[in-house]
């Protein structure tokens, strides 16, 4: 598929990054981005041989610094509920792609963009970034997911310090609240989240996919199911030639030759 606002390429085999790329306007999202964006995860999903992916913004100017305002100022009260389902539905496709995702942030990671890098798996921002939920200078509230996410990254105080003020936190501080995992000089973010994406790409597939699956759906359940939907993915893993691969290169001191099935 042509893009006309993002970049989606296969920079190592099995590592992704798809750019959002709009600098003139910073990145921001308007409803034509959040297309693209979906239209390029179903193309990363599709591929069997995808292990992980990264998601920038282009130019060093902003990761993504918020939704399109000149798009949205004018949406009725029905217009602007389809563009806040459509932005979840999107994120939500980006939460639960099957492969680690890593959210490159580069710069500003406001409104939408702060949505966009939280539905990531996790942040590697370079110490030039900056982070918030700014809407209620606009008048509106958060509308991608950021009062949810937010509050289950930071918890509910900080969330609603964050959210009612519109206070942006730069990158430190964002990495002291749980915000971000890393935070790297700007000359050094892409390197650095390559490392982390190859890292990902070097252990078995089956396991990480699943190890992923059991996160993502044990989080909003009581201790005992989780656990119990852990121990079944866990059994799922020896019935793979992965699993067999692993534990035979282990004892055997070697590498392992990971196959993906």
């Amino acid at each position: 598929m042509a893009y006309e606002n993002v970049i989606l390429e296969q920079v190592e085999p099995g590592i992704y990054r798809l750019t959002i790329n709009r600098p003139k306007a910073l990145n921001a999202l308007n409803a034509e981005t959040l297309d693209e964006i979906e239209a390029a995860l179903r193309e990363v999903e599709a591929d069997p041989g995808a292990r992980a992916l990264l998601v920038t913004g282009a130019g060093d100017k902003a990761f993504v610094a918020g939704a399109d305002i000149s798009q949205m100022r004018s949406l009725t009260a029905a217009e602007a509920k389809a563009f806040a389902l459509k932005g979840q539905k999107v994120f939500r496709r980006l939460e639960d792609l099957p492969v680690p995702v890593i959210a490159v942030v580069n710069g500003y990671c406001l409104g939408g963009g702060c949505e966009l890098a939280m539905a990531c798996d996790w942040i590697v921002a370079s110490e030039k970034a900056v982070f918030g939920q700014p809407e209620v200078n606009l008048g509106v509230t958060p509308g991608f997911g950021g009062t949810q996410r937010l509050t289950r990254i930071v918890g509910k105080a900080r969330a609603m310090e964050l959210v009612t003020t519109g206070r942006q936190v730069k990158a430190a501080e964002a990495k002291e609240i749980g915000l971000v995992n890393h935070v790297v000089p700007a000359e050094s973010l892409m390197d650095e989240a390559l490392a982390q994406a190859r890292t990902v790409a070097s252990k078995g597939p089956v396991a990480v996919r699943l190890a992923k699956e059991a996160v993502q759906r044990g989080q909003d359940l009581d201790l005992d199911n989780a656990c119990v939907l852990e121990s079944d993915v866990f059994g799922l893993c020896f019935a793979t030639e992965d699993q067999k691969e692993g534990m035979a290169a282990f004892l055997e001191k070697r590498k392992a030759a990971f196959q993906g099935r």
